[in-house]
């Protein structure tokens, strides 16, 4: 077992017999109480697309660890999707919900001396939150990714939930009709399953699966095909074996694992998010990961894949080419990846990839060869300067030319800019700076894709800058920096910009900055004052007093 204190809890005998007639209610017999008991925690909700399809896989991983030898216990965990809630109020939940999430599953848990987790989740933030639970934890788990969704169709053109977004701002400057706006709309997600591209949910997928805590070629499969559900039950085959042997997670997740995980996202070219999300899984591993860490891989690794939301395809186009292990493969071929680490199946990262191809096969365009990236160097670049002192996050691919020099249009939160740019206020070489959108300013640190798409579809992407204290969705492209730390709200130098500034976004150089003297910004930070916080109760409130700085993960427990 992996905690004494779970059993002694139940067999002392007589003493602990009330214990024992609890889970005699739920199931248990005589035999079962040598037995590990093992969490598989659940995700599952009717809310939407990417968690409906869960409820299967939860009763495929009990029957899965009922076989392994051991009984599963169940029980649920809230969840927020980011598709639905964007662009409003709700939208400050989901950053929020990643701390919910893993106090959660650590308290449900850890009140019940569980022997292992099985953590089932298929959102942005689920996924995150399950990894900073297990590393507090430290007993052996395994995530099993819900799935991402297929592809929906209009006209011949795949569809992924990026575009409905996209459709607002092209038909409202009339670059699209009403018939095509609503057919995007009505078939864009055509399934249950994650959003289709290299947003947020597949890279976190694809992270964890480098990391090593989930099953091969599992990150990358769609939720409706069978091939989901026996993954979730090998998967629990393979949790099972790892109590057996002891194998914990900070065993699995190191600073070389971790650099595995930045080269997958960077080869990828995935979601700003994870560098939010791996700086604060660092935190719970207890290893030592900053924000500089990101840069270092980020100019070794090209980007190996085009995909969506910059490039062609989506997830289920790079599982049939081979997924997650052919990427792998390939950067471990190329001396990009450590291929000693240790995987939650007991075996090394290069034994997991013995068998795949060393070079992606040449029917296929979605994962390219070393020797012809999509780019040399990787997307998600860190920028740093006097808007951004802490650092910030810019994701350059799909971009001609990642450099700006334009004026300042400043909005004091998402809602107004969005206002701006639906009323054609907008005009090509802006810079727009959404601030008080942080982790403690907004508070939550909302995405903004609502804005970011509606400059798309408006045809901004390339000649309009934007920067902000918040997020972007995975699906984000365009000539956008977001997590600019410090944040308004704590008197970062973005709260101290007036309309008009000179401001420069330099991908090339790591450079952001608004070009103006120190003694201007000096003169400016007297007079500047903190505004009221938005919310004084309820778990906004909470969260806003405890969360720190998005450079080094927006953690809450520091």
């Amino acid at each position: 077992m992996s905690d004494n204190r779970r059993s002694r809890t139940i067999t002392e005998g007589v003493a602990r017999s009330p214990n024992r007639a609890m889970l005699r209610a739920v199931g248990f017999t005589d035999a079962d109480f040598d037995k590990p008991i093992v969490g598989v925690a659940s995700g599952h909700s009717t809310m939407n697309p990417c968690n409906a399809g869960i409820g299967p896989l939860a009763q495929r991983a009990e029957a899965g660890l009922r076989d392994a030898g051991a009984m599963p216990q169940t029980f649920g965990f809230p969840t927020v999707t980011d598709g639905i809630a964007m662009g409003t109020e709700g939208m400050k939940f989901s950053l929020v919900s990643r701390e919910v999430i893993a106090d959660a599953i650590e308290t449900a848990v850890q009140s019940q001396f569980m022997d292992g987790v099985l953590v089932i989740g298929g959102c942005d933030k689920n996924m995150p939150g399950a990894m900073i639970a297990m590393l507090r934890m430290n007993i052996p788990a395994i995530f099993c990714y819900g799935g991402t969704i297929k592809p929906g169709h209009w006209k011949g053109q795949a569809l992924t939930i990026v575009s409905p977004f996209e459709a607002v701002g092209a038909y409202s400057a009339g670059r699209m009709s009403r018939e095509d706006f609503e057919g995007i709309e009505k078939n864009a997600c055509p399934s249950f399953g994650a959003c289709g591209g290299m947003y947020t949910a597949n890279t976190m997928s694809s992270a964890i699966e480098a990391m090593g805590l989930s099953l091969p070629s599992s990150s990358t499969m769609a939720n409706p095909d069978p091939e989901k559900g026996d993954s979730v039950a090998e998967s629990a085959q393979a949790l099972v074996g790892a109590i057996q042997r002891q194998i914990l997670p900070r065993d699995i997740v190191t600073r070389k694992s971790l650099e595995n995980a930045v080269a997958v996202v960077m080869a990828t070219g995935g979601s700003t998010n994870a560098v939010l999300h791996l700086l604060a899984i660092a935190h719970a591993a207890g290893v030592p990961w900053n924000i500089d860490d990101f840069e270092r891989i980020r100019r070794k690794v090209p980007v190996l894949c085009d995909l969506k939301p910059s490039g062609k395809y989506v997830a289920t186009d790079l599982h049939r080419a081979g997924g997650i292990p052919q990427v792998m493969k390939i950067l471990l071929e190329a001396g990009l990846l450590h291929g000693d680490c240790l995987t939650i199946t007991g075996e090394t990262v290069a034994e997991v990839l013995q068998d795949v191809p060393a070079t992606p096969a040449t029917d296929q365009d979605v994962i390219r060869p070393i020797d012809n990236p999509l780019y040399a160097q990787g997307h998600l670049a860190i920028l740093k300067g006097n808007l951004a002192p802490e650092g910030c996050v810019a994701k350059i691919t799909g971009l001609k030319n990642p450099v700006i020099t334009g004026p300042a249009r400043v909005f004091d939160s998402e809602d107004a800019a969005m206002q701006a740019i639906m009323a054609d206020g907008i005009r090509h070489g802006d810079v727009l700076v959404i601030r008080y959108e942080g982790p403690k300013g907004g508070p939550g640190m909302r995405e903004m894709l609502a804005p970011t798409s509606a400059l798309i579809g408006k045809g901004f992407g390339e000649s309009v800058g934007l920067i902000t204290d918040g997020r972007f969705s995975g699906g984000t492209w365009g000539m956008v920096v977001g997590h600019v730390a410090p944040e308004a709200y704590e008197g970062g130098n973005i709260a101290l910009v007036q309309e008009g500034d000179s401001i420069t976004i330099d991908a090339r150089r790591q450079l952001i900055q608004v070009n103006v003297s120190d003694e201007e910004l000096a003169r400016r930070r007297a007079v500047w004052k903190q505004p009221a916080p938005r919310y004084t109760t309820g778990v906004l409130a909470k969260y806003s007093r405890l969360v720190g700085s998005a450079s080094r993960g927006a953690i809450t427990d520091a």
